[in-house]
């Protein structure tokens, strides 16, 4: 399978991209080496292959999910630039 340069013209409109007859010609060329390989790919036989969501084991290294009491106000705003009492003070992003 390959794709046509109309293709790429609908992939680009779908995307609204504005591609130049150059970058065009370049993409089809990209794309279609692309799918060449892909096609390569689903030549191999894969029915003894274990289907895999992840190429190397993974365990959950996260710690327990324990309670335990909060830092409190005064060191979670310790650091901050500027504050009040309470809160975090920040520039205001609306005029």
């Amino acid at each position: 399978m390959s794709l046509s340069r109309e293709d790429v013209e609908k992939v680009a409109l779908l995307g609204r991209l504005r591609l130049s007859n150059a970058e065009l010609e370049k993409f089809t060329t990209q794309i279609n080496h692309i799918v060449g390989y892909v096609a390569q790919l689903q030549e191999l036989d894969t029915e003894v292959v274990e289907p895999m969501a992840h190429p190397l084991p993974i365990h959950n290294v996260f710690r327990s999910d324990e309670v335990r009491e909060s830092i409190g106000v005064g060191k979670a705003l310790a650091n901050a630039p500027k504050r009040d009492t309470e809160f975090y003070l920040v520039p205001p992003v609306l005029e």
